[in-house]
């Protein structure tokens, strides 16, 4: 009889996670003979994914019938945490319905992890609950209470780099038998080569990509980047994606007539034909885990500039081993990096140690590695 994986992930606006939790998903039944997975779809956040989804055999499953994605706000802190306990609210007997009803084999839960933990301590079932960590955590005191609670009746708790997973350990929140390192799939690699090697009309550009928030810091890079554009006018820096910061960014730019030379695609659907393109990939985060855009940029063979954040940059990308580093939200340091950055002619050192570093993350290696725990 198949095991039955259910995978737990609403989110309020699009992230990096809810693709590593496709191919997480899509991974058990392209290479696992004895699995069913399961996505459930909270209030509409994965019906866009749809063909996606049926393309790779994975039963969504909604909890309610109207789409309340687009009843829930999404922008700004206070309306987000309103959104996230109003879910709590709502998520609370239809989540316990499913598990009681259909009893999964294992639940495997990654964003807005309150609920489901909630129920886990509440009542017994038949499920074993995965917490999955996406993203660097940051530990209030309410989170510490509820993972201390959980933990005691959870399965598995699996990070997404080493430096998390010991930080965890050190909370001393866990069994350490019960603590795991899973690297995301992030990397499909049939996918990406059908879509590198389109072309691109910009030149001569650096390349930047995440959501517009503030943990990315490109407000940061506009700034810096601006003293570079000022010594050399035919420089570009294209940065895709979006979010709450977008005109924040935009006034910069046009107060100080940037437009020509910092170029904000948007959201982009191909994001690897910039990387292929580009003279490199700059990441200027206040923190990751572990930085998506790193792996992929490093996949696609583009020299990488990145932060030295905290626990994914600083643990993937090494100094002159595989790219340059500047220290964290520092203007000078960023400007001295950058001059060797530019000045890079040949870097087949930095593609093959990158080369190496990405292939930790593509999805048959996450396969693998989830069907050892599961």
């Amino acid at each position: 009889m198949k095991k039955k994986i259910y995978y737990w992930s609403p989110f309020l606006t699009p992230i990096a996670t809810s693709k590593a939790v496709i191919n997480s998903a899509s991974s058990l039944m392209k290479f696992g003979k004895n699995y069913e997975s399961y996505l459930l779809n909270f209030f509409g956040e994965f019906s866009k994914h749809e063909k996606e989804i049926d393309k790779n055999k994975i039963e969504l499953l909604n909890l309610f019938k109207i789409n309340l994605v687009k009843f829930l706000p999404a922008r700004g802190k206070l309306r987000s945490r309103f959104s996230f306990f109003l879910m709590f609210l709502i998520g609370f007997f239809p989540l316990k319905k499913i598990l009681k009803v259909n009893k999964p084999d294992y639940l495997i839960v990654h964003l807005i992890t309150s609920l489901p933990l909630v129920l886990l301590i509440m009542f017994n079932f038949k499920t074993k609950f995965i917490l999955r960590i996406s993203g660097y955590p940051r530990m209030n005191l309410f989170r510490k209470m509820l993972w201390r609670k959980a933990f005691k009746k959870i399965y598995l708790v699996t990070c997404p780099t080493k430096n998390t997973l010991n930080y965890i350990k050190k909370l001393n929140i866990v069994d350490e038998s019960k603590l795991k390192l899973l690297y995301d799939p992030i990397i499909e690699v049939k996918d990406i080569n059908k879509k590198i090697n389109k072309k691109i009309d910009i030149k001569n550009y650096y390349f930047s990509a995440g959501r517009l928030t503030k943990q990315k810091n490109f407000i940061f890079l506009c700034r810096v980047f601006k003293k570079i554009i000022d010594s050399d006018k035919e420089i570009k820096l294209v940065i895709a994606g979006n979010g709450e910061q977008e005109k924040q960014i935009r006034k910069f730019i046009n107060q100080n007539n940037l437009s020509k030379n910092i170029i904000l695609l948007g959201y982009v659907e191909n994001i690897y034909s910039y990387f292929r393109n580009s003279r490199g990939f700059i990441l200027t985060s206040l923190w990751e885990d572990p930085g998506f855009v790193l792996v992929e940029a490093a996949y696609c063979r583009t020299p990488i500039m990145s932060s030295n954040a905290w626990p994914g940059p600083v643990e993937l990308i090494k100094k002159d081993l595989n790219g340059i580093v500047f220290e964290n939200n520092n203007f000078e340091s960023f400007l001295k990096e950058f001059k060797k950055f530019s000045e890079i002619k040949n870097h087949y050192k930095f593609k093959i140690n990158n080369l190496n570093m990405s292939r930790k993350f593509t999805v048959f290696n996450h396969f693998k590695n989830l069907n050892k725990l599961i």
